[in-house]
């Protein structure tokens, strides 16, 4: 069940900062901080 909440949270955080970001490195730092946000709750 967890793991599943974790999953939609990170899908969720990703769309939210593939829409805010306005450069390829930007979009790229924001991945790299939700999968490490993800790494953290596992």
């Amino acid at each position: 069940m967890a793991r599943k909440f974790v999953a939609a949270f990170a899908a969720g955080v990703f769309a939210l900062a593939a829409s805010a970001c306005n450069t390829v490195e930007g979009f790229g730092e924001d991945v790299e901080s939700v999968g490490e946000e993800v790494d953290e709750e596992t």
